[in-house]
């Protein structure tokens, strides 16, 4: 297949620097960097094809599909992919989850506009669900009550990133909150005026699906519990970030503080409640 575009290296180490990942977490074992980074760079070329890549994005994108698939052996031509092969080995890893990060790439080729809530958190199963499974695999956790409450934790940080990038997806001529909760508060698509209401509803939202996956923290030990837990203060401060801007997006991504992370973690890990 044709090479992941030049530049990509760096452009990774600066989102690896940008956004909310665990592999910022720099106590964590060298082993489990490895891993969690591998998973990182993968994630980000997934997105970055079918976001960014010039020319054919549906072809590039089923091109790396196929060239993940060798990775399970040991074959593929990806650089990018070499990394993950080790990680595969080591933790177990399958195919599945990355496929459907994929799939829902491959959606948003087609699919700019999503009717109902139903319909965006469906999508939500593919773009963001599987990369909570596939870190639950890399710290060993292998159980379907975790993978129920992990789901709810990253549906969750994916409508509050939708909360965020409302403006950014708009110009990308997408748009990730739903029709129906458009229409009822009279929002013109074409400038997204008013939109405030609907940011703070799809905010509660999540914000509610984050409460109940929460749990999964109590359920882990070790340096799954920290890293969970560092997801889901990442996403509490971002609804704190959204809340503090009054909801009004337009102007630019409402940016969660470090300090209100750090807050929301000394809770989760002491087995606090928050409001």
């Amino acid at each position: 297949m044709g090479a992941v575009p030049t530049g990509q290296a760096r452009a990774l180490a600066e989102k690896k620097r940008a956004e909310n990942f665990p592999v910022a977490l720099r106590i964590l074992p060298k082993a489990l960097r490895r891993d969690l980074g591998a998973l990182y760079d993968v994630v980000r070329v997934i997105d970055d094809l079918g976001d960014e890549s010039e020319g054919d994005r549906t072809a590039a994108l089923l091109r790396f599909r196929d060239d993940l698939a060798r990775a399970w052996d040991g074959r593929p031509a990806e650089p990018v992919l070499h990394r993950l092969v080790p990680t595969i080995r080591a933790r177990g890893l399958e195919l599945d989850p990355f496929d459907r990060l994929i799939q829902a790439n491959l959606q948003d080729q087609k699919v700019t506009r999503y009717a109902t809530q139903a319909e965006l958190e469906d999508y939500c199963v593919l773009s963001a669900n599987p990369v909570g499974r596939i870190v639950l695999r890399i710290f060993g956790v292998r159980s379907a009550e975790a993978d129920r409450l992990s789901d709810r934790v990253c549906t969750a940080l994916q409508l509050l990133e939708h909360c965020q990038d409302v403006a950014e997806d708009h110009r990308a001529g997408r748009i990730y909150l739903p029709q129906s909760d458009l229409a009822a508060h009279r929002v013109d698509e074409r400038d997204l005026a008013g939109v405030r209401p609907v940011v703070a509803l799809q905010a509660k939202r999540a914000g509610d699906l984050l409460a109940d996956g929460a749990v999964l923290v109590k359920h882990l030990r070790g340096w799954a519990r920290l890293a969970i837990a560092g997801y889901v203060a990442g996403g509490l401060a971002t609804a704190d970030a959204l809340r503090r801007a009054n909801w009004e997006v337009l102007a630019g991504p409402p940016r969660p503080r470090r300090r209100d992370v750090l807050i929301h973690l000394v809770k989760l890990l002491g087995g606090r409640r928050w409001a």
